[in-house]
């Protein structure tokens, strides 16, 4: 089940709060989060849910033993064997059928190809299990002492498919102790309907430029072309991820639960630095404090565990090797701002530093698009002008120019809805001392919301699968 469908929004959704809102006891209305989200997992494939409720027990066993054994080898163990079986299931399920065919590529074996269908969600939950086990070890937070309660975390629909990776330090205390106001539920909703837009006003028809250009052989298309559609396809990633997030921690909302912000405007960083701190929040403070610091070969060693942890977070987006190369590649200019360091860089005109920064996000996400390696050589000739004298393409052309003036509101409106300009219209009037822009925030933000609802539910009427991309990861 995706959330960018009408069954979801209109039936699925409101039957989950009446029931929700029904049960009087919150140990009731836990229950009804964990059937809701049961459901939400199985209705695409209802197999995989055997793995997820696999997953709860170990971890939830694992949480116990390092409770019963703590302070001995025995908790040592508990972690160890924990972390291992959940990161071996991950490889099995995602990457063995990537290391069977680089084997069979290397030493020319013929080693049958696994055709394993990836459970989808197993990255997300997989590292909020692993989170979870590490914790208690380090006694962060409490071992979760009841099952249920711990399916809960696992479990939970809002951000259960694609994220973002919830702590489970940050609904801990939540999980026994929350409650829902009518401001919860209108802010949540309000932030589902915004995210929902991001996905099916913009991210839907930004993908619908980008497939028409990147989706075939780019070896004929135009340098004007190939940089007007990596840009498009950097804007279509963002509102398709952030509005998942978006709708995710709305949804969270709306059941008292408080996630943290997974995106705050990426695009508005200064470096590279800056923009993992603003992207994808949670899975790199997830790779920041569980393996950015851990003693490699017994010691500390800075730069190599930098080049691990950007490896893992290529490797963690797909079974392929532009992935890996992603990866590396922002680790690299991570690592060079490291070296240039933070006084140097603050010396930059402010305009250098955008123009910097834009350009290897956006040359990054050609490298995030070309699973194909042939095709991403090709898109590397492109974007430099090289394509102009291996294959004759042109600077630029016709129907590049012709999408570019039919889809050029659409392009403005995405480059200004990326920047923080709605956050500061929402400060404005919702933090005005004036009783009556106070209200017209209030009557406007609702009203705006209320057109954006029947704007995609108009749209969604004759689309049959609005998948998220991070679905695939």
């Amino acid at each position: 089940m995706v959330f960018a469908d009408l069954f979801f929004i209109y039936f699925f959704l409101p039957l989950c709060l009446i029931a929700y809102a029904a049960a009087k006891k919150l140990s009731a209305k836990n229950t009804v989060l964990i059937v809701f989200s049961l459901i939400f997992y199985a209705w695409g494939e209802p197999l995989w849910i055997f793995l997820l409720l696999f997953s709860s027990v170990l971890n939830w066993f694992v949480g116990i033993q390092i409770e019963k054994h703590r302070n001995t080898s025995g908790a040592k163990l508990a972690v160890a064997a924990g972390v291992s079986i959940d990161i071996l299931l991950l490889l099995i399920f995602k990457y063995s059928a990537f290391f069977v065919e680089n084997i069979n590529g290397a030493f020319g074996a013929s080693i049958p190809v696994p055709q394993i269908t990836l459970p989808i969600g197993i990255s997300f939950y997989t590292f909020q299990a692993i989170s979870y086990v590490l914790d208690c070890y380090w006694e962060t937070v409490r071992v979760q002492k009841h099952y249920t309660k711990f399916l809960l975390y696992i479990s939970l629909f809002p951000q259960l498919i694609a994220g973002p990776i919830v702590r489970y330090s940050v609904v801990e205390d939540e999980i026994d102790n929350r409650s829902t106001t009518v401001n919860d539920l209108c802010e949540g909703a309000l932030r589902v309907i915004l995210g929902l837009a991001k996905k099916v006003i913009l991210a839907n028809n930004l993908w619908a430029i980008v497939d028409t250009f990147f989706g075939k052989d780019i070896a004929g298309l135009s340098v004007f072309g190939t940089w007007y559609t990596v840009i498009t396809y950097s804007l279509y990633v963002y509102f398709d991820f952030s509005g998942y997030s978006d709708i995710a921690i709305g949804l969270g909302r709306m059941f008292g639960f408080h996630f943290d912000e997974n995106f705050r405007h990426p695009f508005a960083c200064k470096t590279i630095a800056e923009f993992w701190q603003r992207w994808h929040i949670s899975l790199g403070s997830f790779f920041r404090d569980y393996l950015l610091y851990v003693p490699i070969f017994g010691k500390n060693r800075k730069y190599v565990s930098l080049f691990l942890v950007w490896f893992c977070t290529g490797m963690w987006h797909g079974a392929a090797w532009n992935y890996i190369l992603w990866g590396l590649y922002f680790g690299f200019f991570i690592f060079f701002e490291q070296k240039l360091g933070k006084k140097r860089i603050k010396k930059w005109p402010i305009w250098w530093k955008h123009i910097y920064s834009k350009l290897v996000i956006v040359i990054g996400f050609g490298i995030f698009f070309f699973e194909d390696l042939g095709q991403l050589g090709q898109f590397f000739l492109n974007i430099t002008g090289i394509c102009m004298l291996t294959n004759g393409a042109p600077l630029a052309d016709p129907i590049t120019w012709s999408s570019l003036r039919n889809n050029i509101f659409l392009l403005v409106a995405a480059i200004a809805f990326s920047l923080p300009l709605l956050p500061k219209v929402k400060t404005y009037f919702l933090e005005n001392k004036s009783d009556t822009i106070y209200a017209v925030g209030r009557v406007g933000s609702v009203a705006v919301c209320l057109v954006l609802l029947v704007i995609l539910s108009i749209l969604l009427v004759d689309s049959t699968n609005n998948p998220f991309l991070y679905f695939r990861f």
